[in-house]
């Protein structure tokens, strides 16, 4: 599993195999059940966590009950709650597993060492946190602009891999939508 990890790092900077076993040493690894939580709103969020196997959801529950769905994160991505963990908070949102799941994790703390001692993995992290700026902007932007439709399409052009593994609900909270809407728009 490590491997992966490993191929996710070189996508952006090139390691030596001392320069990984080196780098490996500021992360931890955990194994979680289907259903099991990583975070909960509420509680701290000292993690931010890479999939080698798995998949997760992010979501947060509204005073009414609701739960809305923010992310999902797969295999090669990384999830937590980043106001949580970037600023020592209390998280907002749930982090749990829809599948069981095998992730590396990495604390707020060590990231801060590990971005001292390795001006490659600080390139790393922060190319990382720009492309999720990205990806959320585009997120935000679909929300506020695009037909329920036009965003069902995007989602099954960005991630058609999620559409066998995360269950049609899930997907319609995702894109705002009722579960009733996204069955009309699977129909056409």
């Amino acid at each position: 599993m490590e491997e992966i990890l490993r191929q996710q790092i070189e996508q952006i900077v090139p390691l030596t195999d001392d320069e990984f076993t080196q780098i490996l040493t500021y992360f931890g690894e955990r194994k979680f059940k289907k259903n099991q939580y990583l975070i909960q709103a509420g509680d701290y969020a000292p993690n931010d966590f890479f999939v080698t196997k798995g998949l997760l959801k992010s979501s947060f529950t509204d005073e009414h009950g609701k739960e809305h769905i923010l992310q999902f994160a797969m295999e090669n991505w990384w999830m937590s709650d980043p106001q949580a963990y970037h600023n020592s908070l209390k998280a907002s949102l749930n982090v749990s597993c829809l599948e069981d799941t095998h992730t590396y994790f990495i604390s707020l703390d060590n990231r801060e060492k590990l971005c001292a001692d390795w001006q490659k993995m600080e390139h790393f992290f922060r190319k990382k946190t720009q492309a999720g700026y990205v990806a959320l902007q585009r997120r935000i932007l679909s929300l506020m602009s695009q037909t329920a439709a036009e965003r069902y399409t995007q989602f099954v052009q960005l991630y058609p891999q999620l559409l066998q593994r995360v269950p049609k609900a899930l997907i319609a909270s995702y894109l705002g939508v009722s579960r009733e809407t996204l069955s009309r728009l699977f129909l056409h």
